[in-house]
């Protein structure tokens, strides 16, 4: 357990800011159900889930093997790429690129792979494999400089600096850089399959065809089949068969460009901002920006930073309710097992596809989105802060029920809410922005527009805009972190044990 020196006081002051910025972001955002018969819409949905209907065909299963594929190809080359940056992460210049790549969703890579390499598998590789490299990057680098120095420092004089590394400081890290990789494939299986809305040939693009299509049956039975792979994934992967799998991979779908997209000449030409491909100068570029800020940019800012953060509070309130659900110090093993089954459910399913369910049920107002985050993010937060509550002792003589839980274990596990949600509040913004490709008008509503219009430049200066506010939220929530003393807990509880 992890004890804090911070008083509860400062603790309960940032969850009433937290509350009262959420509540404000929940009255600024748009709630509207727009269809006219949501209810309706639900049962047929409710309808589709029980009762799936998986059509053996060969466009599913060869979806399935591409999903694979992708996310097997583009972790790996994103293990590899970011192993290599991890060890020249005290370099200031190596962070900040690893920030940058990170905070561009990979549904956004994808759109920009997409016009140079086409519907190809290179794209849906590339698209996974640039912002992990970013994320594995700053993980694996923590990871080092955490690890302890004493075998290093402890070895024969004259030993070389890779001799140092392979022998005295790989060894200490080794099973957490597994465990983490093995999560990152996780999280990789997701992204592929969710790369089928832009239009690759994964599980995402046969589950959006089926919902659109009012086929819920089809639908819910494919999100079964991606839940089913993810599930099972402690038991079909294996180390040993890894090379297999990535040979297997390789040979389904060859990471090489469709050739339909343009060269690369080209296509920097057309990311490069008007006014300087035209000749116009610095001072056009500006006013260009400019405009391109108060049209689209102002706004599209605006409404992600809303609907993230009122998707935030949604998540944390819901975790609270959650914990005491699957927490051992409440229920019995079944409830507690059909709860955890829940969280597994809800967390397991990409909070991208949740919310183009809840669309074409409530129509694009905000609600979509915010539900969507919520229940994705409260699940995780919940499932860590109830494996922490497995190493809380209550007292023989401690109350029950909910006194138990508002009195004896809730104050010893806030700080990890709090932690937590700060953590992923840059992750909030990073997958709010992306929803806009649904319809909802965050960032990603006008980056699809400017891709749909080949105004590559606009959809560039757009996604930069989405890296300053990730990059401004993510030092805002490092900072009040560390001043609270949560920066450490945060990075132990959300790491895979």
């Amino acid at each position: 357990m992890i004890h804090f020196d911070t008083t509860a006081s400062r603790y309960r002051q940032l969850g009433l800011w937290l509350l009262a910025t959420g509540l404000l972001c929940l009255a600024l955002a748009d709630l509207a159900v727009i269809t006219h018969s949501p209810w309706q819409e639900l049962a047929r949905l409710a309808s589709g889930f029980i009762s799936p209907d998986l059509s053996a065909s060969d466009a599913v299963w060869r979806a399935l093997g591409l999903t694979l594929s992708f996310a097997l190809q583009g972790v790996g080359l994103a293990v590899l790429v970011g192993s290599l940056l991890s060890l020249c992460w005290h370099w200031r210049w190596v962070r900040a690129l690893c920030a940058v790549l990170r905070s561009i969703h990979e549904l956004f890579w994808g759109l920009m792979f997409l016009q140079l390499f086409g519907l190809s598998a290179l794209t849906g590789v590339l698209a996974i494999a640039v912002p992990y490299s970013g994320i594995i990057a700053k993980v694996f680098g923590e990871m080092l400089e955490e690890s302890d120095r004493r075998p290093a420092r402890a070895a024969p004089g004259g030993s070389d600096a890779l001799s140092l590394f392979l022998f005295a400081r790989l060894p200490m890290v080794w099973r957490g850089l597994c465990q983490y990789s093995a999560y990152r494939l996780e999280c990789g299986i997701r992204s592929s399959a969710i790369l089928g809305f832009i239009g690759l040939p994964t599980l995402g693009f046969q589950m959006e065809s089926a919902f659109r299509q009012g086929d819920y049956g089809a639908g819910s039975a494919l999100l079964y089949l991606l839940l089913l792979v993810i599930a099972t994934q402690r038991w079909w992967l294996r180390a040993r068969l890894l090379p297999v799998y990535l040979l297997l991979a390789l040979v389904l779908s060859p990471p090489v460009s469709s050739g339909a997209g343009a060269d690369m000449a080209g296509f920097l030409q057309q990311l490069t901002p008007a006014p300087l491909r035209d000749g116009e100068g610095w001072g056009a570029l500006l006013s260009w920006l400019s405009a391109l800020w108060h049209s689209q940019g102002a706004s599209a800012i605006w409404q992600t930073l809303v609907l993230g953060t009122a998707a935030l509070l949604g998540s944390f309130v819901l975790a609270l309710l959650l914990v005491p659900l699957v927490s051992p110090h409440f229920g019995n093993r079944a409830s507690r097992a059909g709860s955890h089954l829940l969280l597994v459910l809800m967390r397991s399913t990409p909070e991208f596809l949740i919310a183009f369910v809840l669309l074409l049920i409530l129509g694009p107002s905000m609600l979509p989105g915010i539900l969507a985050l919520a229940l994705h993010t409260g699940a995780i937060i919940a499932f860590l802060c109830a494996r922490l509550s497995t190493q809380v002792r209550l007292r023989d003589d401690a109350p029950r029920g909910l006194s138990r839980y508002t009195w004896e274990l809730l104050p010893r596990l806030f700080p990890n809410f709090l932690a937590l949600s700060l953590y992923r509040w840059e992750i909030f913004m990073r997958e709010t922005a992306i929803l806009g490709i649904l319809g909802i008008q965050t960032l990603g509503f006008y980056v699809d527009s400017a891709f749909a219009e080949f105004r590559l430049d606009r959809a560039l200066a757009l996604i930069l805009m989405g890296v300053a506010l990730n990059l401004m939220v993510d030092a805002l929530s490092r900072r009040i972190r560390a001043r609270l003393r949560l920066q450490h807990t945060a990075i132990v509880l959300e790491r895979p044990q």
